[in-house]
């Protein structure tokens, strides 16, 4: 999900949030927010963008189901 503005006459990204959607048994919660906390610095597309862009993100886990 974004937010675009107008500057000028141009439309201009100004923030995105990011949903992480993770397929995980709910005893793995504590390493999904752990490895949540710091895989951003690791994305070179993170990287890329912070400086011109705010982005946000949130981890959404869902259950495993069975076959998964």
């Amino acid at each position: 999900m974004g937010e675009i503005e107008l500057e000028g006459n141009v439309m201009v990204i100004r923030r995105i949030h990011v949903r992480l959607r993770l397929k995980a048994d709910e005893t793995q919660r504590e390493t999904v927010e752990r490895l949540h906390g710091f895989y951003a610095d690791k994305c070179p597309v993170y990287r890329s963008l912070k400086a011109a862009i705010a982005i946000t993100t949130e981890v959404i886990m869902e259950p495993l189901e069975e076959g998964d």
